[in-house]
């Protein structure tokens, strides 16, 4: 629970009444939830949520309590949590939960649902990323760049990815047919003419990655606000995405793991009341894949 603004301290674990689902909802016993930066945005104050609230937005577990079509107690299931995933119980809607194939640990189901739906709907829905085009993920080996980077190549795509040193291995190792290490050198000195440009990372990065996007191209940004003029000087687009529930999306992309085809890298599992540390490494910006919590 956090009840102000802050760092890590403010996150309390507090006993609450639990949540009743409504109409079109389930009540899901959380087995597993994962951190997306917005949490910890929230907590700070840097994006805007009405407090006190519990926070989470990733959610796997088993249903207790269904008014939802599809869904029995005992289905196991994820996707979003509308009252919040830290949290021993919680309620989602219909349309936001898919049924977790049995393929699928808990902690891969909760690491994916914002994760994989930004990469896949920055490539696909807005980039329109098509085979034999070039994908540059900025920030490869993250919780969204990770997935990210395989989505492009099982499409066939030519995949640059970007990230320091010490993840080149891991990110070739999952697709990328090329490797920027950006503390040696401009992301946009060693890549031109990138169809879609996918940026992770915000910041300074953002601006820096016009240079590498193609006459009719397009740069995708989830961190920061996008460069439209500079891409607009070469003939591109830029866009900020702001993922959406699909799932759809969401159900296909638990096939593609369940297959092999996807790999969910979790880079530490910890219980709940470790939330405050799990927080305190997502804001460090140097998270190799996800971050998953356990209840």
């Amino acid at each position: 629970m956090v009840r102000e603004t802050g760092g890590p301290e403010v996150l309390r674990l507090e006993d609450l009444e639990p949540p009743q689902p409504g109409d079109g909802e389930a009540l899901i016993r959380v087995r597993a939830a994962s951190v997306n930066p917005i949490d910890w945005k929230y907590r700070r104050g840097l994006s805007e949520k009405p407090l006190p609230a519990i926070l989470g937005i990733d959610v796997s577990g088993t249903v207790e309590i269904s008014n939802v079509e599809g869904f029995a107690p005992g289905d196991d299931a994820f996707g979003f949590a509308g009252s919040g995933a830290y949290a021993e119980l919680a309620t989602a809607a219909a349309g936001a939960i898919v049924t977790k194939p049995p393929g699928l640990s808990h902690e891969q189901a909760a690491a994916l649902p914002v994760s994989a739906l930004t990469a896949w709907q920055a490539l696909y829905d807005v980039g329109g990323l098509q085979r034999g085009q070039t994908a540059l993920i900025a920030g490869a080996a993250g919780g969204v760049g990770h997935l990210a980077v395989q989505f492009a190549h099982y499409a066939g795509a030519r995949v640059i990815g970007t990230g320091s040193a010490r993840n080149r291995d891991f990110v070739l190792g999952l697709g990328a047919d090329e490797y920027v290490d950006y503390t040696l050198q401009a992301v946009a000195e060693a890549v031109s003419g990138a169809d879609v440009v996918f940026d992770t990372v915000g910041g300074e990065t953002t601006a820096s990655l016009v240079g590498a996007v193609a006459e009719g191209g397009i740069i995708v940004t989830i961190a920061s606000a996008p460069p439209t003029e500079g891409a607009a000087q070469r003939a591109a687009r830029a866009e900020l995405l702001i993922s959406r529930t699909d799932a759809d999306q969401l159900a296909h992309v638990a096939a593609l793991v369940e297959a092999g085809d996807v790999r969910v890298e979790i880079a530490e599992i910890l219980p709940l009341d470790e939330v405050a540390r799990a927080h305190e490494l997502s804001e460090s910006g140097h998270v190799r894949g996800k971050l998953v919590l356990t209840v």
